[in-house]
């Protein structure tokens, strides 16, 4: 790994960095009986946020998650009442943190690192998230795509994090447990720092990230190491 100096900032991805989705996981491979059900449905909602950056459209990830249930039911042939898709989406809100990110997030925060967050969740997700997992005191600010209309990794998403925290790309560094976004936040110039959360792995055609580890707790004693 390659020697490097410490952020002043840094910006957390949400969703399996941050939460565990591993409940609704469960509920979605039961909800189709079908242990590739939930991976599907979660492929095909980064997907099609995609397509509508790509296309210019926006729809909010809680409108594309509704959408691609319908999808995963044609595709598993396993059609739900309206009733147990609003239950499906709804757990999204009902997530709890990886054991290691409440003391990750407090090494970093005594330590003096500003802490914030950026995720293609819509602002009324993310907010019910930090509220019920309790984790909104860490951060400075909270941030979403919905300001941008653009999904992660389009270039915007970085920028506009770029110029609300007014700091040059190398003093930033994001951390997230997705190949994807590591590459796009490297690509916006930010230092970066990927979690090996269980079934996610990082893409080889793009640049390693700075530090990688795999828990928080781990990446939060490396960047304390790390010097000014």
């Amino acid at each position: 790994m390659k020697q490097i100096t410490r952020p002043q900032a840094l910006v957390f991805d949400v969703n399996e960095t941050l939460l565990d989705l591993s409940k609704v996981q469960d509920a979605f491979n039961q909800a189709f009986q079908n242990d590739y059900a939930f991976k599907y449905w979660f492929q095909l909602l980064l997907h099609y946020s995609l397509v509508d950056t790509l296309t210019g459209q926006f729809h909010d990830f809680k409108q594309i998650g509704e959408a691609v249930l319908s999808m995963t039911a044609e595709f598993f042939d396993h059609p739900l009442p309206i009733a147990e898709k609003q239950t499906l989406l709804q757990t999204m809100v009902q997530v709890d943190p990886h054991p290691d990110v409440e003391q990750g997030l407090s090494l970093l925060k005594e330590a003096g690192f500003r802490l914030f967050t950026l995720t293609n969740s819509p602002d009324e997700t993310l907010k019910k998230q930090l509220e019920s997992t309790g984790l909104g005191h860490f951060f400075e600010a909270t941030w979403t795509v919905n300001a941008v209309k653009r999904y992660k990794p389009h270039p915007d998403t970085y920028g506009r994090v770029l110029h609300k925290l007014n700091l040059p790309p190398d003093h930033t560094m994001l951390i997230a447990a997705h190949g994807w976004d590591i590459a796009g936040a490297a690509h916006a110039g930010m230092k970066t720092a990927f979690i090996q959360r269980k079934g996610q792995s990082l893409y080889p055609l793009s640049s390693p990230p700075d530090l990688q580890g795999k828990t928080l707790t781990d990446l939060a004693h490396q960047l304390i190491s790390l010097p000014a």
